[in-house]
């Protein structure tokens, strides 16, 4: 069956682009840091006749990360697209554009921009090969209009965003896609009061239509 890697799966917007999928008929590789996790939304997906497995690895363990993604492609007979979306969570502290040292972006160069590279490494060969295939990265939408309280997160966002919309250049014409999703809305929960939110299910779909209808399409900013 065709198969999306989810990396950084949760149960939030990776959940809900799991279902999105599955109920098109995909199976899905769930990929993150903790297994019991994984094991959960596996089970949430089966009980919903999704065909799903946990693959556990750390986005910054580069040589762990690809082996989930190999692993995962034998499991499933191969790996049709690939989705990164992991969050760093509260490793990182935010600082301002002139308060910002080096090595206040250096943990989230490693977790978004060098993580996606490794993950698109490890499945974009058999993809090149086979002629098809889709890459979808998904950062806030401060890597297309940075804000000043967070320049750290977002200066390693817009790396990973000017990442994907040259590698969407580069792979015009040989049947893969790549594409930037930038998110300009809280998911599930407000981030602060009054921001606008969506719920996972709103957003997921977008996923699916980069995969299937709008293959020519770089970048997509989902906001209210």
């Amino acid at each position: 069956m065709p198969t999306i890697a989810i990396v950084g799966a949760g149960p939030q917007l990776g959940l809900a682009i799991a279902r999105t999928y599955g109920t098109h008929g995909y199976g899905v590789a769930l990929i993150a840091r903790n297994q019991a996790k994984l094991e959960d939304l596996a089970g949430e997906l089966a009980a919903a006749g999704i065909s799903a497995a946990a693959f556990p690895a750390d986005v910054l363990d580069r040589a762990a990360l690809t082996q989930a993604l190999k692993d995962a492609a034998a499991h499933f007979g191969g790996i049709d697209v690939l989705e990164y979306s992991p969050v760093g969570g509260l490793q990182t502290a935010m600082t301002t554009p002139a308060a910002t040292e080096p090595a206040d972006v250096q943990h989230e160069m490693e977790f978004q921009l060098y993580g996606a590279i490794a993950a698109t490494r490890a499945v974009l060969p058999a993809m090149r090969e086979a002629g098809a295939g889709t890459l979808l990265f998904t950062t806030g939408a401060g890597s297309v209009d940075p804000v000043p309280q967070i320049a750290n997160v977002n200066a390693a966002a817009a790396a990973l965003r000017n990442w994907v919309l040259n590698l969407h250049k580069e792979l015009d014409g040989t049947g893969v896609q790549a594409a930037h999703v930038a998110i300009n809305v809280s998911i599930g929960t407000p981030a602060v009061p009054g921001f606008p939110t969506s719920q996972p299910e709103e957003i997921s779909p977008v996923y699916w239509d980069l995969h299937t209808i709008k293959r020519d399409q770089a970048e997509l900013v989902f906001s209210l």
